[in-house]
């Protein structure tokens, strides 16, 4: 009886008088998802079965450029920062002592100082912030060119650094006569940074060397920007610049 049973419920949905014409498309469309997944699963059988060695050579080659990747970190990386770290630190250190020629070191072995730490150990933090601390004592030293070159050579995930770096090399552009260069820089640093105080006084900065510029829609762009948003900051300090911009076109 359940057998008869079952047979009769078959039987029920094999014929196709019981059903819609909206049940049989979709049936069909189920049946060729299905067909067309098959088929899909078999490719990929076949294709595995018949580059079973390609494929698992690739994937030797994946792990093994992983395991390399951290052992380079692991065993390379890690001592070369702290390398790096104690050249910067006795760097820094002379630099607190006012000694800025043995801060800027690169004569010695003995002595890296910055100019070394950073010429070694170029891919660390602290070999950045060498760079950008030797390009100072380059600024400082009346050295622009020089000084431009190791501030180029500063990356930093802070956007504060960042900006700081801009802004240094606009001033040595500003003191190689190439103000265009310099009034770009410094617009620059006002769009890396997201503080306040950073990007008013880079905009005060861009805004002067527009005026130098003579190029009055810049210079006007800039003050009226430091009386919309960073009076607080400015405290009244650029206050006859925003008068003046005020009849340029």
């Amino acid at each position: 009886m359940r057998t008869n049973k079952f047979l009769k419920m078959s039987n029920k949905y094999n014929d196709s008088t019981h059903l819609t014409k909206k049940q049989i498309k979709e049936g069909k469309e189920t049946v060729e998802v299905f067909h067309d997944l098959d088929e899909s699963a078999l490719k990929s059988e076949k294709f595995i079965e018949k580059y079973a060695k390609q494929l698992t050579a690739v994937f030797l080659i994946l792990v093994l450029a992983v395991l390399g990747y951290f052992a380079y970190q692991q065993f390379v990386m890690v001592p070369r920062n702290d390398k790096a770290t104690l050249g910067y630190l006795a760097a820094q250190k002379n630099l607190a002592l006012g000694d800025d020629a043995k801060a800027l070191g690169g004569k010695s072995a003995a002595n890296p100082g910055f100019i070394g730490t950073y010429q070694e150990y170029k891919g660390t933090a602290a070999g950045k912030l060498s760079a950008y601390s030797a390009g100072i004592i380059k600024f400082n030293e009346g050295k622009y060119q020089q000084a431009y070159d190791l501030l180029d050579a500063f990356s930093s995930d802070n956007k504060i650094l960042m900006a700081l770096k801009y802004g240094a090399m606009g001033d040595c552009m500003a003191n190689l006569n190439k103000g265009d260069d310099a009034m770009k820089l410094y617009d620059k640093a006002t769009s890396v940074s997201d503080d306040p105080f950073t990007m008013y006084y880079f905009t005060r900065k861009a805004g002067l060397m527009a005026i130098a510029l003579k190029k009055n829609s810049d210079a006007k762009k800039y003050f009226e920007k430091i009386e919309d948003e960073y009076q607080d900051f400015d405290a009244g300090a650029s206050d006859a610049y925003i008068e003046m911009v005020k009849y340029f076109k």
